[in-house]
C-alpha cells in the first residue's frame, strides 16, 4: 500500500498546540491539533523519520479502515524541532482520529462499581475500544519471528524467539528450529489483560524494580507459572478464572482461541459481583511502577499527565511494592555479613534514590502551581548525590540546566526516560559489584 506524504508543512493545513500532550511515549508527545478548514479536532503523533517509522505508518494506514482502529487522516514529512535539541530534525507527523476515551484501566480507575459483569463487558469490546499505535506491528504470516514485547504480556514463544535470536547473535550455533510466533500470543496477552481488570495487578511481574524482566520473571512466564492469590480472588467466579487459565496456556495448541473465547459462558453471563481492581489502579505507586516499565521498554507507549501526588513506598498495598518489600528484607539481611565497605554501596543507592524521585514525579507530578521548584529542588538534591556522574551532567546540560533551573520547558515524560536509562546502567553496574 502506497502512503501518500505531504511535503508541505503541516501549519499550512493544522493548528498544532505544541505545547499541551494528549499523552507521550519515548517517540515524543501525542499533541492536539485542529484543521484550520472546519476547526474539526484530531491528535498528532510526532515519529522521527526512519524506515521503521515508515512502516509504521505504512501499516497503521492499512488497518485504518477497521472500526477498531484509531484512523489515520494525513501524514506529513517536516523537519521539527523540539526542546533540547541543537538542530531541527526529519519527522513523520500523523494526523490521526481525536479519541476522547482514554486508556483502559484509566477508565476502569474511574468506575463507582466495577463488577465482573463490566469487565465482560468491556472485554466484548461493546465500550468502544481503539488501537492507535503500530511501532511493533506486522503482518501474519504464520511465521513471525521478530521478538517485540512488552514485559507484562509477552507469551511463551515470543520469549523462546527472543532466546534464540540473542544466541544467534552472540554466535552460538543452534540446533533446533528458529522459534515462530502467531495469532495465539495475542491471546495470551488478553489473558494477561483479563487478570488484570480482575484483581487490578498483572500474573507476572519483576520484583526487582530496576528490571524490566528478570531470570525469574522468564522462567515464570515460560512455565506459565502464576498464582490467584485467595486475598484478591477468593469471590472472583470459577467461570472467569476459567477464561483466564484457559487464555494463560503454555502450549498454544491448547490456549483459547479468538471463536471459543466469544463462545465461553462468562462473557455472556458473568456474575455481578463487585471487583477491586479500580481501587489498585487507583494506587498510584503501583500504577507508576507499571508506567515506568512501559516506558523502559516500550517505544510506543503513552503515559498520560496525572494530577496525582505520590504516596510513600511505605504506605503502599499494592501487592507488587509488598512482595518487593519482602524481598528485598530478605536480601538486606543476608548482606550483613558482606566484606564490601557499606559506604560505597549506600552511596550508590543514594543516587539512584535521588533520580527515582526525579523519575516519579516527572510521571506523575503533583496539581500544583509550585510544580516547576518542586522539580528544581529534586534536581538540586540530585545534584549533591550524583557529582560525578556524567551521565547525569550530560542530561542536565541537553535541558539547560543553568544550575538553580531549567532555562526551557521541560518534556517530563521524556527526561523520565533518559533518566530511566541511566538508573538502569547504574543499578546494573552496582548488581555486577555486589555479585
Amino acid at each position: 500500500m502506497i502512503v501518500v506524504v505531504r511535503t508541505n508543512s503541516i501549519i499550512d493545513d493544522y493548528v498544532v498546540n505544541w505545547r499541551q500532550k494528549l499523552g507521550t511515549g519515548i517517540s515524543g508527545p501525542v499533541r492536539p491539533c485542529m484543521k484550520r478548514s472546519n476547526k474539526e479536532r484530531f491528535a498528532l503523533k510526532c515519529l522521527i523519520d526512519t524506515p521503521k517509522a515508515r512502516t509504521e505508518v505504512r501499516l497503521h494506514k492499512m488497518c485504518s479502515g477497521h472500526p477498531n482502529i484509531v484512523k489515520v487522516l494525513d501524514v506529513y514529512a517536516n523537519d521539527v524541532q523540539f526542546p533540547g535539541e541543537p538542530l531541527p530534525k526529519a519527522r513523520l507527523l500523523m494526523v490521526l482520529e481525536f479519541m476522547e476515551g482514554g486508556e483502559l484501566f484509566d477508565r476502569i480507575s474511574k468506575e463507582s462499581r466495577f463488577t465482573e459483569k463490566k469487565a465482560a463487558k468491556y472485554f466484548r469490546q461493546e465500550a468502544e475500544i481503539r488501537l492507535s499505535d503500530f511501532g511493533f506491528a506486522k503482518i501474519d504470516d504464520g511465521n513471525l519471528q521478530t521478538p517485540h514485547f512488552t514485559p507484562y504480556y509477552v507469551a511463551p514463544q515470543v520469549l523462546q524467539a527472543h532466546r534464540y535470536q540473542s544466541k544467534q547473535k552472540q554466535g552460538i550455533i543452534q540446533t533446533s528450529k528458529p522459534y515462530t510466533y502467531d495469532k495465539s500470543c495475542d491471546m495470551w496477552s488478553l489473558g494477561v489483560i483479563l487478570y488484570i481488570m480482575l484483581c487490578g495487578y498483572p500474573p507476572f511481574y519483576s520484583e526487582t524494580p530496576s528490571r524490566q524482566i528478570t531470570s525469574e520473571m522468564r522462567k515464570k512466564i515460560l512455565s506459565g507459572q502464576y498464582e490467584f492469590p485467595e486475598e484478591d480472588w477468593q469471590f472472583i467466579s470459577d467461570s472467569a478464572k476459567s477464561v483466564v487459565k484457559n487464555l494463560l496456556h503454555v502450549d498454544p495448541s491448547y490456549r483459547m482461541n479468538i471463536d471459543e473465547l466469544q463462545k465461553h459462558p462468562w462473557l455472556n453471563d458473568a456474575p455481578d459481583t463487585a471487583l477491586h481492581s479500580p481501587a489498585i489502579f487507583n494506587d498510584k505507586d503501583g500504577m507508576e511502577d507499571i508506567k515506568l516499565a512501559h516506558s523502559q521498554h516500550l517505544t510506543s507507549m503513552r503515559i498520560p499527565d496525572s494530577s496525582v501526588t505520590l504516596k510513600p513506598l511505605l504506605d503502599s498495598h499494592n501487592p507488587i511494592i509488598r512482595k518487593r518489600k519482602l524481598r528485598q528484607s530478605s536480601i538486606d539481611e543476608s548482606k550483613d555479613s558482606e566484606t564490601e565497605p557499606k559506604e560505597k554501596k549506600t552511596t550508590e543507592n543514594c543516587k539512584v534514590k535521588s533520580l527515582r524521585d526525579i523519575i516519579a514525579f516527572c510521571i506523575l507530578p503533583p496539581k500544583a502551581d509550585d510544580a516547576e521548584r518542586i522539580l528544581n529542588e529534586l534536581v538540586t538534591k540530585a545534584i549533591k548525590q550524583c557529582q560525578s556522574q556524567n551521565g547525569f551532567n550530560k542530561i542536565l546540560k541537553n535541558w539547560e540546566w543553568d544550575g538553580k533551573k531549567f532555562q526551557q520547558e521541560v518534556d517530563r515524560p521524556r527526561l523520565a526516560h533518559e533518566l530511566s536509562q541511566l538508573v538502569l546502567s547504574l543499578t546494573e553496574k552496582l548488581d555486577d559489584s555486589v555479585s
